[in-house]
């Protein structure tokens, strides 16, 4: 099986400007050049990449999957290109990031100065979002996501793996009794973050392994932040990753309770991913080895 590299940048034009007319258009390309390459590549290939009609035009399962190698070819050409070029010396470009709002605004935001000053040619594009994003289909360079994640064809480096530790204001402990079973842990809480409002969630009690169930009767926010604000001003017990809490805990504006009640350690874990190849941008390349930094100094 033959296909030519010189037809996937056609291919990719038709996907992202949904249609061959306006991918004509932004190539500077007869229409029926255009069309002609389609064709021919899924000749080649033996697949229909494309169903469309007059009206409209939608990818396959298979060109889904052929447009998703087609920007990590295309990428690899243009870093190649720039490799040759020795234009890789110094980082310029856009680099698109999506990241949650918390780690945006606590341990990123502070720094981004610094970044800036040391790379004054990279532009980031910072999406903060409490979504799940798919870092191909949203076509993002880099995602900083939350917890263990799936086998992908993503290249994932780990961050930050901090823990999940039990908080209340000094002011809730002051008028509550809040005893010490995990039935007392759950009568407190009354808010905690999303993704951990499940109705088995897995935790550890004296080391013995124990469920609690936060599908209802909690309120939910989709940002640690949000949870350890509610806390702080005596909204009963809640969890958050240590990176959200600590200072407050050194302050004694939060106070840990109930260590005996553990969770697994993946749970906030904290990963960069982004695609899977071997040769990465100069800009990807340095804004990793920052986030690398500033994480390893909000870890200290």
């Amino acid at each position: 099986m033959k296909w030519k590299i010189d037809d996937v940048p056609v291919f990719r034009a038709v996907v992202e400007h949904a249609g061959i007319s306006a991918a004509a258009e932004a190539l500077g390309m007869p229409k029926s050049t255009v069309s002609t390459a389609i064709s021919r590549l899924e000749q080649d290939l033996g697949v229909r990449l494309l169903d469309r009609n007059t009206r409209r035009m939608r990818l396959t399962g298979e060109g889904e999957t052929f447009y998703r190698h087609c920007l990590l070819i295309m990428e690899q050409v243009d870093e190649a290109d720039a490799l040759m070029a020795g234009l890789t010396a110094t980082p310029t470009g856009r680099l698109t990031v999506a990241l949650p709002a918390a780690f945006s605004q606590e341990i990123l935001a502070p720094r981004l100065h610094e970044f800036r000053r040391r790379y004054p040619r990279v532009e980031l594009d910072l999406v903060v979002t409490g979504q799940p994003v798919d870092v191909l289909r949203d076509q993002l360079d880099i995602a900083i996501v939350v917890g263990a994640q799936p086998d992908s064809e993503l290249t994932q480096k780990v961050l930050l793996a901090g823990r999940l530790v039990w908080i209340a204001s000094p002011g809730y402990l002051a008028q509550t009794e809040i005893g010490e079973t995990v039935d007392d842990l759950l009568a407190h809480i009354a808010i905690c973050e999303t993704r951990y409002a499940l109705p088995r969630l897995p935790v550890r009690v004296d080391g013995e392994p124990a469920v609690l169930s936060l599908a209802s009767g909690v309120m939910r926010a989709n940002d640690p932040v949000t949870v350890r604000e509610a806390v702080l001003r005596g909204a009963g017990i809640s969890f958050l990753p240590d990176r959200y809490c600590t200072q407050h805990l050194r302050r004694g504006e939060l106070v840990e309770v109930f260590p005996h009640v553990q969770f697994e350690m993946s749970a906030a874990t904290l990963s960069a991913v982004f695609p899977s190849r071997r040769l990465i941008s100069a800009r990807l390349r340095v804004f990793l080895e920052f986030l690398e930094a500033v994480c390893g100094a909000a870890a200290g």
